[in-house]
């Protein structure tokens, strides 16, 4: 079948990880059954046998696989699958029709709402179709409303007679503190406000009232005979809220970035053009003319997935319309949205949602990201949450705001975020400053900015609020974080704001840091006195492609320091400067500290000499218990590499563990080189590979 899992995946049991490969090539029809009189059998389907074996799925493409897995012949099947899978993964996504979009629902709604599935995974979708992803989103929420026109769901009527609704997820989605109100609604609101200030913008003459609301991309409607009063009604299944008022609409500005984008996203594009956001569908009326809606296709809008999230209300009873993108701006930054004047959507059912949600290189577009940002604000279910690489630009704003409104629910469960971009309005230890403030609960946080932004405006727009409500000036409260990883981009950082994070976070066990440049070494000294006298915890520190060349006292210092158990300097040019000097002062340090279980060196320029200078970490009288040593990428050869060896057996110490050596010049004498991993693995598991170093400089030199 050509499947090789990754470097980074550990296969506990091989059975397993083949029936799962084998299921995902019958699925996609890459294996054909139909070669092999076995896999033929009518008494035998591959697709049951191997189900349960599958704890991970990948849907690709124009999704395959989704319609075969729905359809009646393989219902035992996908049943199998919903108490199996785990994980379920999109990748390279294409358009797709609507009967493919409903399969996909119908899957969801199997695989989530009534199965084990966990985790949604997207990756590389270049071009995402809103009306597609939207849906994969809002049914990862735990959303879910039964067309009219479609079959019942066995499972939901089995769950209806067997017990009463619970309102244990259903009440957290729509919080405590805030109206029974979809997230979804305040979204569509959002949208309606851009789009409609969008429009005004680009037409100075008088038309009839003309109203928009979220359809499906691929539905047409017909030319004539179209009522929008009907259109942006609710169904009747729909119905206020008791006690729910609307009270009337105040004018608010709104934020000219947000207008920009959404103008954009309503033009269709070329195949080759940037990824935009397909265009909505816009619903007219003659003038004077009213009359029923036709329906092309057959329950094709009814089934549609948006006619029960994205509602957006009507005219009012006196046919005055309502200025809903004027109050849209208040449901944006975190405030009340009952101004929004919508009805809230009690009929639409609310089943378990996912624990964690990945998105990779999946640009969002303004529609995705707002209703992105209004899911996550009652997602208490969501336990890790990974955004990279998506463009999120000024609707970082809006993620801060949701991830506030997220921590403030009473069963708020994100513990993991993981937030990466090429660039961000804000300064990544400014933006690092405002997650930890929203999120005081949170344990993991993995933040990357690779380019400072120079299109951005760093002033918050206006429709999320004054700026000084997402940054603050005021002094981190203390938080729970245990792991930090932070990757900055060019430029020297100010060390008081990253001194400012550590202090608050007193449990943080392990720290890394990427790329971070500081003005001067006394800087970098701070960040480190701050560690020492706030991070008491902290036993694990990486620092990777930092110039520590000129601070190699604040090196000794960490080398020095008893609670640390693991540290890594991973391309730091450690020994570009004084290395007959620093090596030995380094080695002392080592020897002296009986913590330190892990260092690694890759990328640094050892040695040979200097490989030799770190042998004597492990002599006789070294107190050190060292137990694992990267020296990757450090220009080793094999006959340094020999006598490393060779010192080790003369002091005669035990296994002290693994030793890594990927990337070395081995391959300049293949027999030394064998010799001496042959004694090395009497003392200690070597680790390493077949590098062709000339072929690599060579490389290195064309690039020059």
């Amino acid at each position: 079948m050509k499947t090789r899992p990754s470097s980074l995946e550990s296969v506990t049991c091989w059975r397993a990880k083949f029936m799962e490969a084998f299921f995902s090539h019958v699925l996609r029809g890459t294996i054909d059954v139909s070669s092999d009189r076995r896999l033929c059998d009518q008494r035998f389907s591959p697709l049951l046998h191997s189900s349960r074996h599958v704890r991970q799925l990948t849907i690709c493409n124009m999704l395959q696989g989704a319609t075969e897995l729905v359809a009646e012949p393989n219902r035992r099947v996908l049943e199998t699958l919903a108490s199996s899978l785990h994980t379920l993964k999109f990748r390279h996504l294409l358009f797709s029709d609507v009967a493919a979009q409903q399969s996909l629902r119908q899957l969801l709604h199997q695989l989530i709402h009534h199965g084990a599935v966990s985790q949604v995974s997207l990756y590389s979708w270049p071009v995402p179709e809103s009306a597609l992803f939207i849906l994969i989103l809002t049914m990862s929420a735990g959303f879910w409303q039964p067309g009219p026109g479609g079959p019942p769901c066995r499972l939901c009527g089995e769950a209806s007679r067997g017990r009463a609704p619970s309102r244990d997820e259903g009440s957290l989605l729509l919080g405590s503190r805030r109206p029974r109100r979809d997230a979804a609604e305040r979204c569509a609101a959002a949208l309606m406000a851009s789009r409609r200030k969008s429009e005004a913008k680009q037409t100075a003459r008088a038309a009839p009232t003309t109203r928009v609301t979220r359809r499906s991309t691929q539905e047409s409607l017909t030319a004539g005979g179209t009522d929008p009063k009907r259109d942006l009604h609710p169904p009747a299944t729909s119905y206020e809220a008791p006690g729910t008022k609307q009270p009337p609409s105040a004018p608010a500005t709104t934020s000219s970035a947000s207008a920009s984008s959404s103008t954009s996203s309503s033009k269709r594009a070329p195949a080759s053009s940037a990824p935009q956001s397909k265009p909505l569908k816009r619903f007219k009326r003659a003038a004077g003319k009213k009359g029923p809606r036709t329906r092309q296709g057959s329950g094709a809008e009814s089934e549609d997935l948006y006619d029960f999230v994205f509602i957006v209300a009507g005219e009012k009873e006196d046919g005055e319309e309502m200025e809903i993108g004027e109050v849209a701006c208040g449901a944006l930054d975190g405030s009340d949205p009952s101004c929004l004047g919508l009805p809230a959507l009690e009929a639409s059912q609310r089943f378990r949602s996912i624990s964690t949600l990945e998105l990779f290189t999946v640009p969002l577009s303004t529609e995705a990201a707002l209703t992105l940002c209004h899911l996550l604000s009652s997602w208490v279910s969501l336990e890790s949450l990974t955004l990279s690489y998506n463009g999120l630009g000024s609707n970082i704003f809006r993620l801060l705001d949701s991830l506030r409104a997220l921590s403030g629910q009473a069963g708020c469960r994100l513990r993991a975020l993981h937030l990466s971009d090429l660039f961000s309005p804000l300064p990544i230890l400014e933006l690092t400053r405002a997650i930890v403030r929203a999120l005081p609960l949170l344990r993991v946080l993995s933040i990357r900015v690779d380019h400072p932004s120079q299109r951005d405006n760093p002033a918050v727009p206006g429709n999320a609020g004054p700026t000084s409500h997402i940054i603050g000036d005021e002094e981190i409260p203390e938080n729970c974080l245990e792991q930090l990883e932070m990757g900055f981009p060019r430029g020297a950082q100010p060390a008081p704001l990253l001194c400012s994070v550590l202090k608050a976070s007193g449990s943080l066990q392990q720290l890394s840091l990427d790329s971070a440049t500081f003005a001067s070494p006394q800087d970098f000294g701070l960040v480190l006195q701050t560690l020492k006298e706030y991070n008491l915890a902290l036993k694990r520190l990486s620092f990777h492609d930092m110039n520590l060349a000129d601070c190699q006292s604040e090196v000794l210092f960490l080398l020095q320091n008893l609670t640390l158990q693991e540290i890594t300097f991973s391309f730091c040019r450690l020994f570009e400067k004084r290395p007959a000097q620093f090596l030995p002062e380094m080695v002392a340090a080592m020897k002296g500290n009986s913590t330190l279980k892990g260092l690694r060196l890759p990328g640094n320029r050892l040695g040979n000499a200097g490989l030799l200078a770190l042998a004597d970490v492990f002599s006789e009288d070294s107190s050190s218990s060292l137990c694992q040593l990267d020296i990757s990428s450090n220009c080793i050869k094999p006959d340094g590499l020999l006598e490393f060896a060779k010192r080790l057996e003369r002091w005669g110490r035990g296994a002290f563990g693994h030793l890594r050596l990927f990337q070395n010049w081995l391959d300049q004498d293949a027999v030394t080189a064998r010799e001496a991993i042959r004694r090395l693995r009497a003392t200690c598991h070597v680790v390493s590979d077949s590098w062709d170093s000339s072929q690599a400089f060579a490389d290195y030199v064309s690039t020059m």
